[in-house]
C-alpha cells in the first residue's frame, strides 16, 4: 500500500493544488498540531478545506490527536533542546502509546489519501515518521513523498 505525504511549504497555491489534482488525492489528512497559524497561508484549516473541495473535490481531515506531536515535544525540537534523533525517538514513542496502528484504518490513509504537514520535504518531518511507523506495524507500506522524485 502506498501512503502519500506532502508539505505545503515551498509551494504556490497553484502548484500545491495542481499536484494534489494530478495525484488524484481525494482526502488530505492534516497531521499538523496547529493548522490555523498565520504562516500557513493558503493551508490554514478553513481555507484549505474550501480550496480542497472547490479545486480538487477532496475531503479534509485533521488528525492531531493521533498523528501530531505534542506541543511540548515540538517546542523542545524547534527550540534546540533536543536533536532530530531524540525528537524522532520520542515521537515514535507517542505513536506507540497512542496505538496508531490499531486506531487508524489502512483504508483511511491508503489509496487516494495524503498526509499533510508544513515541511517542504519529508526528511525531517514527522509525517515521514508516521509512514515508517505504520510500515513496521502494517507491513507492505511504500512511502510516496510528493512531489514524486523524477525518474532516473
Amino acid at each position: 500500500m502506498e501512503i502519500r505525504t506532502i508539505g505545503f511549504a515551498g509551494h504556490s497555491a497553484a502548484g500545491f493544488f495542481g499536484l494534489l489534482r494530478a495525484e488524484r488525492v481525494g482526502r488530505l489528512i492534516d497531521v499538523r498540531l496547529n493548522n490555523t497559524g498565520q504562516l500557513s497561508g493558503f493551508a490554514k484549516r478553513d481555507d484549505l478545506r474550501f480550496f480542497l473541495d472547490e479545486l480538487c473535490g477532496a475531503e479534509y481531515l485533521h488528525e492531531p490527536a493521533l498523528l501530531a506531536p505534542t506541543g511540548e515535544l515540538l517546542k523542545a525540537y524547534r527550540g534546540g533542546e533536543i536533536t532530530w534523533g531524540e525528537y524522532a525517538d520520542r515521537f515514535e514513542g507517542l505513536l506507540a502509546a497512542r496505538r496508531v496502528e490499531s486506531e487508524l484504518s489502512p483504508d483511511l490513509v491508503g489509496s487516494a489519501s495524503a498526509l499533510l504537514c508544513s515541511e517542504h520535504t519529508a526528511d525531517r518531518c514527522h509525517r515521514r515518521l508516521v509512514v515508517e511507523y505504520l510500515g513496521r506495524h502494517w507491513g507492505d507500506v511504500a512511502p510516496v513523498h510528493l512531489p514524486r522524485a523524477a525518474a532516473a
